[in-house]
């Protein structure tokens, strides 16, 4: 690969090793700026204030996510790319295909397992992360475990129980299926 592409994957990595706490508030700080800049622009341009636009919204949350857990699916990805050999490229162009098509009919069905396993490894992780949702979160948008948190420092323990397990039982079964898929595939 490119030293630009491996660095930059390098640095994705990172995020998984940052706490979320330090990741959310290296988050607001960017968009907090460009909130900031937005709104002065539409000041002198439109005498508007549009105020925090992108603070403390889905957005947000949403980049946060991303920039937490960008390595877990980096990491599951590249073992489903490194899988697919060079030679079937060569084929599907010799058959006549562009790299369109060789993505959408030799690449993606090669890929779809490891997206899949991605998809579900940052699913679980997401649903359980706490401190970057408390900072990031938009008001009244609670989470699973944000709701488990609240309640639980309210030592309201026995309505705490619910979401915890709805968590355990949301994250347990992908991961179930997961297994399932992989020992298919393996042939067990």
């Amino acid at each position: 690969p490119h030293p630009a592409m491996s660095l930059a994957a390098q640095i994705a990595a990172m995020g998984y090793a940052i706490p979320g706490s330090v990741i959310a508030v290296g988050v607001l700080v960017p968009i907090g700026r460009l909130d900031n800049a937005l709104d002065a622009w539409m000041r002198a341009t439109f005498n508007i204030s549009t105020g925090l636009l992108l603070s403390g919204t889905i957005v947000a949350l949403i980049f946060a996510y991303l920039v937490r857990f960008l390595a877990i699916s980096l990491g599951t990805l590249e073992a489903s790319l490194g899988r697919i050999k060079p030679n079937l490229d060569n084929a599907a162009r010799s058959l006549g295909h562009g790299p369109t098509s060789t993505l959408l009919r030799v690449h993606a069905p090669l890929l779809a397992s490891g997206l899949l396993t991605a998809t579900i490894l940052v699913f679980v992780d997401v649903m359980k992360e706490l401190p970057a949702t408390l900072i990031v979160r938009p008001f009244n948008f609670d989470t699973l475990a944000v709701q488990v948190y609240r309640l639980a420092a309210d030592e309201r323990l026995a309505e705490a129980s619910a979401p915890a397990l709805a968590i355990i039982l949301v994250g347990v079964l992908p991961v179930i299926v997961l297994s399932r898929q992989m020992s298919r595939s393996r042939g067990n």
